[in-house]
């Protein structure tokens, strides 16, 4: 106890405590958060919550577990004690009778009966015929039925059978004479009576339902069907009132059914015989389980259960009752036969008792005892009893419970006294008091939740005293206490039988309560409990309101209350403050245990609406104790909150250790207390069914304002107080490891408390929120919603609406209907903005107003007529959208640019998308996906997703605008762009300007391949966008895509790169036709011809780049040869076909070519093509092909000058396109070839024939000459001859002369300066010298040479 010190002192401190309330409170604004909800923190918060509530749900064993301890079959432990806080009840008030009725006693012989019917708020009175019915709420209020003329003895109100009585009357008064019955029908209506205070006010309806009986009936009741019993009082017999609405041929309208004798000699109850052996002296109601209980005058208990209509089933009758209470509390003194008498039945309520324990029964001297259902035929376990559809089961005892035998006389309790406190002392049980009062003449009890009052002449004249019984909370309840409460022992509490209640851990324990002794004045007629408030009966806030009964005397009604631990918390602290005496709160935290002691503290010095002990009114107004009181509970909620602890967790094996924190009481009793005050709502759902077809709130307004009347008052004593949750200066630790373990565990409480504290804000303002909703019609406004979210919110928890996402969402969905609903109605929005920002801002940002007011511009815009001023409104509308981009969804972005687009707005049309799809990919994780060329299964594809939806609805605005111009262009639809600001045609050219402005490099990619599939890649091209160059080079490569780019370069004079790009298109893997990629080969070569030599630096590498184009161009045309060579065995079947169609998609090697076409397919000419071009040497590969050709040439049978003619055809073409190249056309060797040719065939051939062909193969003079003069001179057969030698002769003859002739004509391709002269007419003599004699012929032409020469040269 080292923090209880100063405790006497530092109660009475003034509120200066801790760090200055004022100074936290301006530090605490500047430190408030405007980032989103941290919904994690909101739902760990949550769920301290949902402990706390699972914790509160086992605080109090359940009465079966009490009863039912090993050896407790009967138990007589109770907690009295002297001191007045700590009694149990307390006397509340007292009512006097009204002074009204009194005047009609007037004569000394009057009979008068009274009792209390609480359901209807009254005291009913009879005096003599006249019935009185008395309004205790109001307490002078009466009204009378004087309507009958017999003396009325017995009064009950029951529930009316259905369809019998008009729907006004809600209820029906069964009014008893000792020689009729009569019925009387009610109706009710609450109103707000004096002081605030609800009451109920009734009318009477006749009904004119009357049966007479020969016996008085007494005890009546009612069950849940409007079925009625009763008992008869002379006779003991049970009976049952039958009443349906109209008379039938077997039945009256109203009679009388005994149920003890028969249905059939009920008809005749004159003739009939009371049973005097055992006669029913009580009937108890048991609605809920479908059945009903008698007591008779010895003690036997039956249980009927109504079946069909006049009939009832008898379960069972226990009798013997004495006899099984001595075998379970064997010598005991209060069990006697003289005083073993039952005055009264009660049954517990179906959710009482999870083990079933249905039925109390008390006899004249205290003694209870315990009834379930019987497990001897059903097993062993207990469970809920079975209501109507499933039968009821037979009781039996299963516990008696012994009066207290130490009970203080009132006279002691009256005047208490407080004797000397010291440490021993403490917790040790009360002294036996000086006159115990012994209980012997119980008349009357009343039972509730475990509560019960017995009523018993007192011991002097016109006194009651009353028996109150309540469990002890502190010692059957699992609160946590440190130094729980010690069990009495035997030597205080005597025990008898087999009872001994065990120690261990896992006992259960057994029942204790706190009993009491209080005196009233008057003769008690009756009791009953006080109902609670409809409203607020089964979700108050926790602790509930106290329950109240009400005891009706002779002088009047009393009203008794149930003191709770929040009572006498209050008690001791005014003590506390009064007069200083502290031992008594420290006492009751060690009894109530920490936590629940700081919650109660906290309660207290916050305040709230039940901390009144009586019932709250209906306006939830918050109560509150005195400031120097407050003072008091705030001190000790710091001082027993004492410290958080932390604990290290070590695995063993290991280095690793990990810890938790212990929270101190202070954190745990405001998590305790702000449980309790909103447990009524956290876990129900937000809405329920209503009308047709809508929802509606699931929540009363009352208990909304109520609950958020309390969290407020707590979230406002904390921010006075932020202190509460702070270490003292001073205190500190003793070690470093400790010190840092210590700094670690207030680290966890503070932010543990943090989170409370913004769930509390949170929960605050979700009530504001609803209620809001509510003023709205929730119903109405889900209705409007998608359906999906429809469905969110009919399964949304209140606790779902705080602390989810889909809360979140829910939330937002509604104000915008809202919202939306305002601005349909032409109402701005200023008003239902502000009031969601003030009330609940976390469920309307300042992101949420900002787009509702863009809303409101947009609407603005639409109405105005001023050009100008709708201008102004849709600029407004866009800067607000765009600052709240990141809040919009998709359709509602769409929405809006709809709008703009309808306003021809292209400003808005274009650049909100844009706006929007930055916000939506904020982190750039969707661009970063575009640029790695979105690779397959990536997570960042989600957001790339999301900024192409935005972009589309800028392409969108662009068609629509493109729509427009031209359909104001064509004048043949006018009004679609009526409200537009400017001419279409400018609104198109502006949203163009401003979509090409755009920065976002992803975005023009999609711009431009949109315009691209739209036939305009010219007028993109003449424009050279910033971004073109890089789409059109972007992955993946398309051909169409490199098409214009190499046009792009063009353009913009970068020829040398076009021609890079087209050489890549050129040998692209791509469907193009060999014949496209010569043109762009071709294409390619023309634009790297034209590069500028001083450009770049790159001269040398634009040649060698130039070289490889041109050899890649030398190549293709060859193929293209080859490929048209093939063309006709294109369709051929097999290989061969599949090989030609493949020549026209690829571009190949000369080696390819050769090696796969031109050889296999056997193609001379093609052969000689590709030796040609690639310039390749070797004769042993020319010379076969030639001999080929010529061997191809000449025609077997065919004569010598046909043969000729097909040489000349196709040596000569060859001749002029490969001559000079050695590669293809060996001249030598051709020559040879045709030479051998002439020799073999000289006769039929003329002179000249083999160097003529050469000439026209476009072989010079002089090259055709030197190659004959070497076979002249060359002695190789078959020149070796003469006659060979002869031929080449007169062939060098007409080649000699026919040179000198083409030198000699005009213009021709022989300059004469070139023309050897000299060298001919030495040769001329040469060859004339060695001419034959027989070559006249060729002499002559010799001569003529050598003629021509001296006269021209």
């Amino acid at each position: 106890m080292a923090t209880l010190a100063p405790f006497s002192t530092s109660y009475r401190q003034q509120p200066s405590i801790g760090t200055p309330s004022s100074v936290f409170r301006q530090n605490q604004n500047q430190q408030r958060p405007t980032s989103a909800l941290d919904l994690p923190g909101l739902q760990s918060a949550s769920r301290v919550l949902h402990d706390q509530f699972m914790k509160d749900a086992q605080i109090i064993p359940d009465i079966g577990d009490m009863l039912t301890t090993p050896g407790g079959q009967s138990s007589a432990l109770y907690s009295v004690f002297p001191d007045d806080y700590r009694a149990p009840f307390q006397k509340r008030r007292l009512v006097g009778i009204p002074e009204a009725l009194f005047q009609y006693y007037n004569t000394t012989n009057v009979t008068s009966h009274m009792g209390l019917i609480p359901e209807i708020e009254r005291v009913w009175i009879s005096i003599d015929h006249k019935l009185f019915l008395w309004d205790y709420i109001e307490g002078q209020d009466i009204s009378s039925f004087v309507d009958q003329p017999d003396v009325i003895t017995h009064v009950a109100v029951v529930k009316p059978k259905v369809g019998v009585f008009v729907d006004e009357i809600t209820s029906v008064m069964v009014i008893c004479t000792p020689v009729s019955v009569l019925l009387i029908g009610l109706s009710m209506s609450t109103v707000i009576g004096t002081n605030n205070r609800s009451r109920k006010e009734i009318r009477m309806y006749a009904t004119d339902m009357t049966v007479s009986t020969d016996i008085e009936m007494t005890s009546v009741v009612g069950m849940s069907d409007g079925r009625i019993f009763m008992c008869g009082s002379q006779d003991g017999c049970l009976y049952e009132l039958h009443y349906q609405q109209s008379e039938s041929w077997f039945s009256k309208r109203v009679h009388i059914v005994n149920h003890s004798v028969g249905s059939v000699q009920s008809l005749f109850p004159r003739f009939t015989s009371p049973k005097s052996e055992d006669r029913i002296v009580a009937v108890i109601s048991d609605p809920k389980r479908n059945c009903f209980y008698t007591l008779s005058a010895r003690n036997s208990i039956s249980i009927y259960q109504a079946s069909s209509e006049k009939a009832v089933h008898h379960v069972q009758t226990m009798s013997n009752l004495y006899k099984s209470a001595q075998e379970k509390a064997p010598g005991s003194p209060a069990l006697t036969p003289s005083n073993f008498q039952i005055v009264a039945l009660h049954v517990l309520d179906l959710g009482e008792s999870r083990t079933g324990v249905q039925l109390i029964a008390i006899t004249m001297n205290g003694v209870r005892l315990y009834f379930s259902p019987s497990t001897s035929a059903y097993g062993f376990s207990y469970g809920p009893t079975p209501s109507a559809a499933g039968g009821v089961r037979p009781l039996q005892l299963i516990h008696v419970r012994l009066p207290p035998p130490n009970l203080l006389h009132p006279d002691e309790q009256s005047s208490p006294h407080r004797p000397a406190y010291n440490s021993s002392t403490r917790n040790s049980p009360p002294q036996p008091p000086s006159r115990p009062f012994i209980v012997s003449g119980l008349e009357h009890s009343c039972y509730l939740d475990g509560l019960m009052v017995s009523a018993q002449p007192g011991d002097t004249d016109g006194t009651d005293f009353l028996l109150c019984t309540a469990p002890d909370l502190t010692r059957i309840g699992s609160l946590g206490q440190l130094n729980p409460p010690s069990q009495l022992q035997p030597s205080q509490q005597p025990i008898y039988g087999p009872s001994s209640y065990g120690t261990g851990a896992n006992q259960r324990p057994p029942l204790t309560e706190y009993a009491t002794l209080l005196a009233i004045p008057g003769r008690t007629w009756s009791m009953a409990t006080v109902p609670r408030e409809s409203t607020l009966a089964s979700v108050a806030p926790s602790p509930p309101p106290s329950r109240q009964f009400m005891i009706l005397t002779n002088v009047g009604l009393t009203f008794l209350i149930k003191r709770r631990a929040l009572d006498y918390l209050k008690a001791v602290i005014e003590e506390v403050q009064t007069e200083g005496v502290v031992q008594p709160i420290i006492e009751f935290r060690d009894s109530f245990g920490r936590d629940q002691t700081c919650a109660m503290l906290l309660g207290l010095a916050s305040g709230n609406t039940f901390l009144d002990a009586g019932e709250p009114s209906t306006s939830g107004t918050l109560c509150t104790i005195s400031p120097d009181i407050a003072n008091v509970a705030k001190q000790a909620f710091y001082d027993f909150g004492e410290r958080p602890i932390w604990t290290e967790r070590v695995t063993y094996g290991t280095s690793d250790s990990s810890g938790s924190a212990i929270f101190s009481g202070r954190r745990e009793g405001f998590a305790i207390y702000f449980a309790r005050l909103v447990r009524p709502l956290w876990k129900d759902k937000l809405t329920k069914p209503g009308p047709p077809g809508l929802q509606q709130s699931n929540f009363e307004d009352n208990l909304l304002v109520t609950v958020q009347k309390n969290l407020f008052a707590l979230k406002e004593f904390l921010d006075k107080n932020p202190h509460l949750f702070h270490s003292a200066p001073g205190e500190h630790s003793v070690s470093r490891a400790s010190s840092g373990n210590e700094q670690e565990a207030w680290k966890a409480e503070q932010n543990s408390v943090s989170q409370l504290q913004a769930l509390l804000s949170r929960t605050i303002e979700a009530i504001s929120f609803i209620l809001l909703l509510n003023d709205y019609r929730l119903g109405e406004l889900t209705a409007q919603c998608d359906p999906d979210t429809q469905k969110l919110i009919t399964s949304m928890t209140f606790e779902d609406l705080i602390t989810s996402q889909n809360g979140v969402t829910a939330a937002r969905a509604l104000v915008n209907v809202v919202i939306d609903q305002q601005i349909g109605q032409q109402i701005s929005v200023d008003t239902i903005s502000e009031v969601l920002q003030q009330r609940c801002g976390s469920f309307c940002s300042t992101d949420d107003v900002m787009l509702y007011k863009a809303r409101e511009s947009v609407r603005k815009a639409m109405e105005s007529r001023n050009p100008s001023e709708r201008h102004n409104w849709l600029g407004e509308s866009l800067r607000l959208f765009t600052k709240g981009a990141r809040m919009l969804d998709f359709d509602k972005i769409r929405e809006v640019c709809g709008e703009y687009q309808q306003l021809g707005y292209a400003k808005g049309a274009v650049e909100l998308p844009l706006s929007c799809a930055q916000a939506l990919d904020s982190d750039n994780l969707g661009l970063e996906y575009w640029y790695a060329a979105c690779p397959p299964n990536d997570t960042r594809k989600e957001y790339c997703d999301r900024r192409l939806k935005c972009y589309d609805l800028v392409l969108h605005s662009l068609s629509v605008f493109e729509e427009q111009a031209s359909q104001t262009q064509s004048h043949s639809v006018k009004g679609s762009a009526s409200n537009a600001i400017d001419d279409p045609e400018a609104i198109r050219s502006h949203a163009y300007d401003l979509a090409f402005s755009s920065e976002d490099e992803m975005f023009h990619s999609t711009l431009y391949e949109w315009l691209i599939n739209r036939g305009l890649a010219d007028e993109l091209l003449a424009m050279r966008p910033p971004f073109l160059e890089a789409h059109l080079k972007r992955e993946p490569i398309t051909v169409p895509k490199y098409q214009l780019l190499w046009q792009f370069y063009v353009k913009d004079g970068q020829p040398l790169r076009a021609a890079e790009i087209l050489a890549v298109l050129a040998e692209s893997d791509t469907d193009l036709l060999l014949d496209k990629r010569l043109e762009y080969l071709t294409l390619a070569v023309a634009n790297a011809k034209s590069h500028p030599v001083t450009i770049g630096g790159r001269h040398e590498t634009a040649i060698s780049f130039l070289t490889n184009l041109e050899e890649k161009l030398d190549v293709a045309q060859v193929q293209l040869e080859v490929y048209n060579a093939l063309l006709p065995h294109m369709n051929d079947p097999g290989e061969a076909g599949e090989k030609i169609k493949y020549l026209s998609k690829t571009l190949l090697t000369m080696s390819e070519l050769y090696q796969v076409y031109a050889e296999p397919f056997d193609l001379p000419v093609m052969k000689l093509l590709i030796l040609h071009v690639s310039d390749h040497h070797d004769e042993h590969v020319v010379r076969p092909i030639w001999d080929r050709i010529f061997d191809d040439a000449i025609e077997k049978g065919a004569d010598a000058q046909t043969n000729a003619d097909h040489i000349i055809a196709c040596v000569v073409p060859l001749g002029k396109r490969f001559y000079p190249s050695e590669s293809a056309f060996p001249l030598k060797y051709i020559a040879s070839l045709l030479v051998k040719f002439a020799l073999k065939n000289r006769t039929q051939l003329p002179n000249g024939w083999s160097p003529r062909v050469l000439v026209q193969c476009g072989v010079p003079y002089g090259d055709v000459w030197d190659v004959l003069h070497e076979m002249y001179e060359s002695q190789i057969p078959p020149f070796n001859t003469q006659s060979g030698v002869q031929v080449v002769s007169a062939d060098i003859a007409i080649l000699l002369n026919d040179w000198l002739e083409e030198a000699k004509r005009p213009q021709s391709s022989v300059p004469r300066g070139e023309f050897p002269v000299g060298r001919i007419d030495l040769a001329v003599g040469q060859y004339l010298t060695e001419l034959g004699t027989n070559q006249a012929e060729t002499k002559a032409i010799y001569e003529g040479i050598k003629r021509q020469l001296r006269r021209n040269w």
